[in-house]
């Protein structure tokens, strides 16, 4: 994940890593003039890691200013795919869907300001690297989705069955609460509801799984 990191337009403060690691991330990509270089024993990074089983390399990165401002320009999303995330509780989850994001070649994800923070440490090592490609913002949905011009899709129980839809070039994809759904005050900006059809005695999908499929099917339209 660091090496993806050091290849990123992320700031890299410091790194704190054994003398060997550091071996090869010198073979493999140049660092930062800016970034301090601390080489500790693996005891250590036992020590100051919140994982069981320690890497042999922490970072200490800024968070990018979009993250902290919660500003998004809408003409930066008009023509192409974004995903919409409304109170996401989970860590696993919000991993799962940067990764999936990430996969779909979809470059920024929208969350509530109550969706679980994408630097958890959870979702930090569940995203494998993805969240440095991805752009997430934390900003008011409604108000984004009241000035936005580009169709909404909506996951929602009582949708359309996505597979006999003509799904647009371009659109944000709105998922919910994993208990809750989407909020009442957002479901007004729906104007494609969709559902994945139920085959089998499932009583629901994961989030993160319906995130994926619903992601395939934009991919494929």
């Amino acid at each position: 994940m660091v090496f993806e990191l050091l290849q990123s337009g992320y700031i890299v403060q410091s790194l704190f890593l054994t003398e060997n690691y550091l071996n090869q991330i010198k073979s493999a990509v140049k660092l930062p003039k800016y970034t301090e270089i601390h080489i500790v024993s693996e005891t250590d990074l036992q020590k100051i890691s919140q994982l069981q089983t320690a890497n042999e390399v922490l970072a200490v990165v800024n968070i990018p200013q979009s993250y902290q401002d919660g500003s998004l320009n809408s003409d930066a999303i008009k023509d192409k795919w974004t995903i919409m995330l409304d109170n996401v509780q989970d860590p696993g989850n919000m991993g799962t869907i940067i990764r999936i994001a990430d996969w779909f070649a979809i470059d920024t994800i929208i969350c509530s300001t109550t969706t679980v923070d994408m630097y958890n440490p959870k979702v930090v090592q569940s995203t494998m690297g993805s969240l440095f490609r991805v752009n997430v913002v934390k900003i008011d949905l409604e108000d984004f989705l009241h000035k936005v011009k580009l169709p909404v899709y909506g996951a929602l129980l009582e949708g359309e069955n996505v597979y006999q839809q003509n799904i647009s070039k371009a659109g944000i994809l709105l998922m919910g609460n994993e208990s809750k759904g989407i909020s009442p005050e957002l479901k007004k900006y729906i104007n494609n509801p969709v559902m994945i059809p139920r085959f089998g005695q499932a009583e629901s999908l994961n989030v993160g799984i319906a995130t994926a499929i619903l992601c395939s099917e934009i991919r494929r339209g």
